[in-house]
């Protein structure tokens, strides 16, 4: 049972496809009118501003990733290239948007079905939605990629029905009254801090790029991650840019709206009527599935490499079912937090999410400088100084920017959250006298060794 390990059985596509999964494309609609309120009127260019800081990590992740080809992501590269505690820090950071996006994912599904089913108690979507998404990730993470691809798949072609419906309403005169415009990207109401607040709220959409190197140690080879880290966010990008022109083009203003909190049925209704909007909200179901499988296998992942590194119990966070090949307890647990969805709402939700998301974007561009400037001492050439040294700077420079714009809701949070994980991390190490990197050695192996 010790040592049962992850299994290798994902190949290129399918990890792009959790990564999109993750990402959840339809969720530019979500989200559409609390950004179109924050950037006044210029949704694209949120995502524009968030896919260049995001590009910039992404490098950064696909370097990281051939060094410690194993899941852990942004807490195994710090953990490795910095100091151990450091590490359990940003992971514990980290933690702390991977745990909350499968709830936010709930969250999303008892809004959609609170909308077609009004009379029915919203809890019960909640319970539910999780308890199916637990079963299939503690079964088999093979089954997990395999429905997550087909949920993508579905979704796309669903964005897709959407870009002609809006091509036709846009011919008709509806919003700007034709398809190719400058609106949505720039008017004389466009400021830089509006745009660059948007852009903390968008970041979290473009999360699936990293969390696919979760499944470093599931990957059929190893070296295919840092392409995989790269289409996903290419390709997750590319979707939210286009998705956001048109939905800007169609509703210039958000006062049509009725729920600005969740604008994705209306939109569905405005562009196409009601049978659209149920079919749209169909694939915005379909996809927030897919993001719900993703998240959850994704946060099981890192929970795992933590216990096996021992900074978490390792007995219950280290374990691997001998039979499913997967960390069911894990996986069991994020199940039992996103419940917490039947009350909050999305803006709190994913403000939280940023604040551990960018921790982990900055500590990913630091570890490429740790790693290959002080550690390989790559700093003798041109091309070592831009690759290693400049690009993660502009990296971790552009997230500091995001950091700036950050909510003071999510910095409160996010800071009593670190403050609880110090407090362990001193509890664990019984007041640093035991070393992080020894924690996954039981009491009887410590005192024998002493």
């Amino acid at each position: 049972m010790e040592n049962t390990t992850l299994k290798r059985s994902l190949g290129l596509w399918a990890i792009v496809m959790l990564g999109l999964g993750y990402m959840t494309p339809t969720i530019v609609f979500d989200t559409f009118g609390i950004v179109s309120k924050e950037t006044n009127g210029v949704v694209p260019l949120a995502y524009l501003a968030a896919l260049v800081v995001m590009l910039f990590t992404a490098i950064s992740y696909g370097k990281m990733v051939q060094v410690f080809p194993s899941a852990g992501s942004a807490y195994t590269y710090t953990r490795e290239t910095m100091s151990p505690h450091l590490g359990f820090i940003v992971g514990w950071a980290a933690l702390l948007d991977y745990i909350l996006l499968p709830m936010v994912n709930a969250l999303i599904i008892r809004i959609y079905m609170v909308s077609v089913f009004p009379n029915v108690p919203a809890w019960i979507w909640v319970v539910g939605y999780v308890a199916a998404v637990t079963a299939i990730n503690a079964w088999s993470m093979g089954k997990t990629s395999s429905l997550n691809s087909l949920l993508v798949i579905f979704e796309v072609v669903l964005i897709a029905a959407f870009i002609v419906l809006a091509f036709l309403q846009l011919s008709k005169g509806m919003g700007q009254g034709t398809i190719f415009t400058t609106e949505p990207i720039f008017h004389s109401n466009v400021h830089l801090g509006a745009i660059l607040t948007g852009a903390t709220v968008v970041c979290f959409s473009f999360i699936g790029f990293d969390a696919v190197t979760m499944y470093a140690e599931e990957a059929i080879d190893s070296k295919i991650m840092p392409k995989a880290i790269m289409l996903t966010v290419f390709i997750g990008g590319a979707i939210f840019f286009i998705c956001s022109y048109f939905a800007q083009a169609l509703f210039p203003d958000i006062s049509g709206f009725k729920v600005t909190d969740d604008t994705l049925p209306e939109i569905g209704l405005f562009v196409g009527g009601t049978i659209f909007k149920l079919i749209f909200l169909s694939g915005a179901f379909a996809a927030t599935v897919a993001s719900g499988l993703a998240s959850h296998a994704s946060v099981s992942r890192l929970l795992y490499v933590m216990g096996r590194n021992g900074v978490l119990p390792k007995k219950t966070f280290g374990y691997v079912h001998p039979k499913f090949r997967t960390p069911v307890f894990n996986v069991v647990l994020v199940g039992v937090v996103s419940l917490l969805a039947i009350a909050p709402s999305l803006e709190l939700i994913s403000s939280f999410i940023n604040f551990g998301a960018l921790i982990a974007f900055t500590f990913v561009n630091l570890s490429v400088i740790a790693h290959f400037v002080f550690h390989l001492k790559k700093y003798k050439t041109g091309k070592d100084i831009f690759s290693y040294l400049v690009m993660p700077i502009l990296g971790a420079g552009l997230t500091g920017i995001l950091w700036y714009n950050l909510q003071a809701d999510a910095l409160m949070g996010g800071i009593v959250w670190i403050v609880i994980g110090v407090v362990y991390m001193i509890f664990q190490t019984r007041f640093f006298t035991i070393k992080i990197a020894d924690l996954n050695i039981d009491d009887a192996e410590r005192t024998s060794s002493l």
